[in-house]
This record gives C-alpha cells, sequence and structure tokens, in this order.
C-alpha cells in the first residue's frame, strides 16, 4: 500500500507540466510548434528563454519534492525513492490528461538524483555538461544523465533492483529523444549555440521534423 501511494503521488504530481501549462494560457498547443515537445526545451524555442528556465525549475522542484514527502512519510521503505521518481518522470512523459504525450523527462530526472544526493546531481550535471558542450547537442544531456544515473545509483547503494528499475526508465527517456538523434543525423537539430545564439540558430534550422506526426513545421521566433 505504500508503494502504491508513492506510485500514485510521484506519477501524478509528474503530469503537472508547467511548459504546457504556459503554452495553454498564451493561447496555444506547445506540442503543435518547435520541436513539438511539451518539455522545457521547447518553452526555450517557443516562448523564450525565461519561461523556459522557469520550466526547468519547476520541473526539478516538483519531482525534488515529491520525493522528499513520500520518503519522508515511509522512510522504513528501502524502494520510496526508486518508485516515486520513477512514476515522476515517467509521469512526466505520459500525461494522462495530455492524451499521454509529454515532455522527455530530463528535468525531473534532474530533480529525483537532487532529492537523492545533492552532490551527486551536481556531479552528473558537471559529466552531462562537459559531454553537451563537446558535441554541441543539449539532448546529450538527458542521454548521458539517463545512463549515468542508474549505473551511478546501483554503485552506491548496492541495490540492484532499484537500478534495473531506473535503467528501464532512463530507456524511456532516451527513447523519447530518437526524433533528436534523427535530426542530428539529418543537421536540422538545434545546437547547444541557439540558447545564445538564437537568430543565427534559427536562420540555419528552418524546420523541425515532427517524427510522429511525420510533417514538417516552421519554428516559432515568438
Amino acid at each position: 500500500m505504500n508503494y502504491l501511494i508513492c506510485l500514485c503521488l510521484g506519477y501524478f504530481v509528474g503530469t503537472i507540466n508547467p511548459s504546457y501549462l504556459f503554452a495553454l494560457k498564451k493561447g496555444f498547443d506547445i506540442r503543435k510548434r518547435g520541436s513539438g515537445n511539451a518539455g522545457a526545451s521547447n518553452a526555450v524555442i517557443t516562448m523564450g528563454k525565461e519561461v523556459g528556465i522557469m520550466c526547468i525549475l519547476l520541473d526539478i522542484f516538483k519531482a525534488y519534492s515529491i520525493i522528499k514527502v513520500t520518503t519522508y512519510l515511509f522512510p522504513d521503505e528501502p524502494y520510496a525513492f526508486v518508485i516515486t521518481a520513477s512514476a515522476c518522470i515517467l509521469g512526466h512523459i505520459f500525461p494522462f490528461y495530455m492524451k499521454f504525450r509529454g515532455g522527455k523527462g530530463l528535468a525531473c530526472m534532474g530533480g529525483s538524483l537532487l532529492a537523492y544526493s545533492p552532490l551527486v546531481f551536481l556531479k552528473v550535471l558537471i559529466i552531462g555538461a562537459i559531454f553537451t558542450f563537446a558535441i554541441g547537442y543539449i539532448c546529450v544531456l538527458p542521454i548521458s544523465a539517463s545512463i549515468i544515473l542508474p549505473v551511478w545509483y546501483g554503485i552506491a547503494s548496492q541495490d540492484v533492483y532499484g537500478m534495473i528499475i531506473l535503467m528501464l526508465v532512463g530507456a524511456v527517456v532516451i527513447w523519447r529523444h530518437k526524433e533528436n538523434l534523427i535530426r542530428i543525423k539529418n543537421g536540422t537539430e538545434l545546437r547547444l549555440s541557439f540558447i545564445w545564439n538564437r537568430q543565427k540558430e534559427l536562420d540555419r534550422v528552418k524546420t523541425i521534423n515532427i517524427d510522429e506526426d511525420n510533417v514538417e513545421i516552421p519554428v516559432n521566433e515568438g
């Protein structure tokens, strides 16, 4: 019963999607603009850096806070962290009220890491940032974090089952980035330099391919 509570709380908090809600307030569905993703990176593309940063912080906070709540309520349950974190990440990716088309889970994964250990969060962030700057694409960060998190957790906790659960969740996060990998191959993925040199990247990338719809839509410049 305690794990069921962790599962439900994690999932329902995870479904709260600030990028989607901010876009609705501005009068559009974020999944129909920019990259088509209901996440902070597309919030940057469609609504600007300030909104995107706010979305990242809120997504991190929601995962961090609900994990802290469940691990406080159930301190003797060894899998409270893993179940709540996994449910929150999957809730963000598959929200029921958005027809299971949400974000990609990076910020929620970051919030989970922060709740587990601020030091581990900082180390993974540094490692992921090095890979990201070296390769030049933002999607490198969630892909590397999806691999590092379960491995690091398994080594630190010696919890094999928990590591396997996090590996499965990490595989889902990587799968959600498949279109980014395709766009990198095609040369149409926005580079990291978009953050500080927006217009140059927009000039380079005129369209972003949305694989699930098999159409191309223009990048929103507003």
